[in-house]
Parts: structure tokens; sequence; C-alpha cells
């Protein structure tokens, strides 16, 4: 089999594959990229992974050239699995292995089809998610579900907690899967057509706190962006990202600081408040709301978000 992924996420599904039988003969993961604040260039986590394991590593920059085509064919792969890739593969790749390309998606299909079902499932508020098992067609995220797996979502699981979980429960999932599909147990079921909804990618506005929202609201953004790549506001024009955060009480105008002490930075919302727990102003590192307020003395009134 060939396994195409590229983030963290990606990795436990591999190492569940590498020590199967079925040899992974292949990966396939998205270019080397400029990351981190000094834009160096590094590999994903899938490819050190790979190499790790001296298999071959495909990185191309679309999957419609004929070169990386006939590469991915001359390693014959008779299934490939998916997970986080980052792009939806053509039929011309879905068409090349002979039990298909199957996929682990990090949410119960159809809820939260796209490239960002953790967050989004944690800013929609959502109780319970999983990891859905399905037949891969042209169509973004919609293929028939071969099998799914839940889990709870905590009060206070974060993106990255949420997304270990799913990583975890995913590769358990995809060895039950490949499994059930070779002794023919396994029958893949459309997907309903009710309940359908979509999680975009994480743009930079999608974490920008507007005060304006509920309490509730800003609470599961902050959750939900955590580790990274993090909520922020702003303070006196500076960017100031929010780490971890709680819900308060207090009352004020929106955006507005109502109490600063050993127990955060309570900031009032359209309806309820916020304490800010962790917290890190642009071009600082991260501290807690005690820390910060050592070294930053706001003054009454002083208003998150205004510039």
């Amino acid at each position: 089999m060939v396994f195409m992924g590229t983030p963290a996420f990606a990795c436990p599904i591999l190492e569940a594959l590498l020590v199967r039988a079925d040899p992974v003969v292949g990966v396939v993961c998205q270019p080397d990229r400029p990351r981190g604040r000094g834009l160096g260039v590094s590999a994903p986590a899938v490819k050190r992974l790979a190499e790790a394991n001296r298999l071959p590593v495909l990185q191309p920059e679309r999957l419609r050239d004929a070169a990386f085509q006939d590469a991915l064919r001359a390693l014959a792969p008779d299934l490939v699995v998916v997970a986080a890739y980052g792009k939806i593969l053509p039929r011309a790749v879905l068409d090349l292995p002979p039990r298909g390309c199957i996929n682990v998606h990090a949410s119960l299909l159809p809820r939260h089809r796209g490239a960002a079902p953790i967050a989004w499932s944690i800013l929609a508020g959502d109780t319970v998610t999983g990891v859905t098992i399905m037949a891969m067609n042209e169509e973004m995220d919609a293929g028939d579900i071969l099998l799914q797996r839940e889990t709870p979502i905590a009060p206070d699981d974060t993106g990255g907690t949420l997304g270990e979980r799913l990583a975890r429960l995913g590769a358990a999932a995809i060895g039950e899967a490949i499994d059930g599909l070779q002794a023919g147990t396994l029958r893949p079921v459309p997907q309903p057509a009710a309940g359908v909804t979509f999680a975009p990618r994480i743009e930079r506005e999608h974490c920008r706190l507007d005060w304006r929202r509920t309490a509730i609201e800003l609470e599961r953004q902050v959750r939900a962006l955590a580790p990274s790549p993090s909520a922020f506001t702003t303070l006196g024009g500076k960017l100031l990202k929010v780490h971890r955060a709680a819900l308060a009480t207090g009352t004020g105008p929106a955006g507005q600081v109502v109490a600063a002490g050993p127990d955060g930075l309570v900031v009032a919302a359209g309806t309820g408040a916020l304490r800010l727990l962790e917290v890190q102003l642009e071009g600082r590192r991260r501290l807690s709301a005690a820390e910060f307020l050592i070294g930053h003395r706001l003054a009454p009134g002083t208003c998150l978000g205004a510039g």
C-alpha cells in the first residue's frame, strides 16, 4: 500500500500501518514549506517519519503531474490510505490502486467535511466527534462510510488534545477497516444527505477574537485554535495571542478589561466575560496572565481588540 498524509496528525496512522504484514511501499506528502518565525524550510512530520523508516517519499506540487502519477504507478500499490494529506485526489490517482483509496477523516461524516474538522467541532460546541474511514471519490469527504468510531469532546479539550486522541482512534480504526475489507465483512454505506456541514481551512480571521460575541463562543475559539495557530486579539495596536482562557463573570463594554490580577485578565464580551489565563504579546514569550501583568500594568478601562 501507499500512504498519503502530511501533518503530525497523520503520523500515528502511518505508524499503525508500518507494523502490519501488508507493507507500506511508499509515502506521498506535500512539499517542504517555510515554517516558523524564521521561515526556514522544514519537512512535514510524515516525511520525517517515512525517512526514518527508509521509505521512498514523493512530494508533488500537483497530483495531476504525469511524472508524479508515473512514480506512483511504479510503486504498484494495491491500496492507497490517506490521512490529512491536504488536497483532493484527482480521478487518475483514485483509479490507480486496484483496491481503491480510503481516507481517515477526523469527524463523524457527513458533519464537518473539509480541511479543519477538529477545530470546527470545538468551535461548533459539539459534545461528541470521532473518526470516519471512508472510500474516496472526487467530491470532498463525500465517499461511502466504511466505519466510524466516536469519542466525547471534553469541556477542556483543545484542538491539540482532541487531535492527538483522534489520531490514535484513527490509527486503531484503519487496521480494522483494512482487515474488514480484505475479509469482505465491511460494506460501504453512502453518507446520509442530511446533516452535512463544512469545516473550511482555518484562516487568520477565524483566529481573531471578536469581543462582541458571547464569552462561551470565545472560550471555544481559544480552545479550538490551541496550541496553533492560536486565537488572538490586540493590545495597544500589538497582537496578543490568547493561549488559554476560561469563562468568568463581569460586565462592561465588549473588549474592556474589567479586572486584572493574579487570577487573570477578565475581559467583557458581548454576553458574559472571558478570563485570559495565558497570553503572548507580539515578539515576546508565552506568559501566565499574572506574569504578564507584572510587566504590563493596564489602565482602568483598557480595551482589547481596538487596534
